[in-house]
């Protein structure tokens, strides 16, 4: 069954639209910014959990009295 050129043409057409969509799309997502923005969002949630917040501030005053013993010794 031939077809005929328009209808050939029409479909090339339709799948360069969705081939240039789709790479849009892969490009947004794999963007250095878009990742860094993801991974920065993804820490800041993780140090705000009080599960790991607090025993962070706990070694950080660990480490600052360590500090001053070592200074003033």
């Amino acid at each position: 069954m031939a077809r005929d050129p328009d209808t050939i043409q029409r479909e090339i057409e339709q799948a360069r639209d969705a081939l240039a969509s789709t790479l849009d799309q892969l490009g947004n997502q794999a963007s250095p910014k878009r990742l860094v923005d993801n991974a920065r969002a993804s820490a800041v949630s993780k140090l705000n959990q009080p599960k790991v917040k607090y025993p962070l501030i706990g070694i950080g005053a660990l480490l600052v009295l360590l500090l001053l013993r070592k200074l003033f010794s």
